[in-house]
């Protein structure tokens, strides 16, 4: 095969889990606030989503679109004045695909005492070229052992994933053949 023959696809090394792994601190204030006095999840989730974006990007050399969020946990609640950080990292890829494992720790901006968990997500994220369609990417190296028991976790997530989307499809189509409208 020549040089010509190759995609370019086919010239994507692995990249170790290390070299996209990304943490993004943000200290809470009062504009963050719920009713309660206590941080919105939804803050929360979008410190999540930008750290994911970020390590998605770094991991596939380009952009990358949120596809889905699974597991979204909220442990501890945050309040004003703690500072948060959002560490992110690859823990599987697919084709064009990747799961980002999310940790969410709050620790008082005025005090050291070790940051707590209080939070933790996975979201999937799909790499995409110039015209929003997929684009391959480099598959993730796990380099420890936590990094592989990720890895392994992750495709038991995506198994479920998939078998959700195929059981839905399945009772969508019986009950439009049984002419039930939604």
């Amino acid at each position: 095969m020549t040089n010509q023959d190759r995609s370019p696809e086919a010239d994507i090394s692995g990249k170790p889990t290390s070299a996209s792994r990304t943490t993004l601190s943000h200290i809470m204030t009062a504009h963050d606030t719920n009713l309660l006095g206590t941080v919105h999840g939804g803050v929360i989730m979008k410190l999540v989503d930008d750290v994911a974006g970020a390590v998605a990007g770094r991991h596939s050399g380009g952009p990358a679109v949120t596809a889905s969020m699974d597991e979204m946990a909220f442990l501890e609640p945050v309040r004003v004045g703690d500072l948060v950080h959002v560490k992110a990292q690859v823990n599987w890829t697919g084709r064009s695909s990747m799961e980002i494992g999310v940790r969410v720790l709050a620790e008082r901006w005025n005090e050291s005492t070790p940051a707590v968990q209080v939070g933790s997500a996975y979201l999937v994220f799909a790499a995409v070229d110039g015209e929003g369609k997929p684009r391959r990417v480099p598959e993730v190296l796990p380099e420890t052992e936590r990094d592989r028991r990720r890895y392994q976790e992750a495709q038991i997530r995506r198994t479920h994933r998939l078998a959700r989307r195929r059981a839905i499809v399945e009772l969508r189509e019986r009950r439009a053949a049984e002419g039930i409208e939604d």
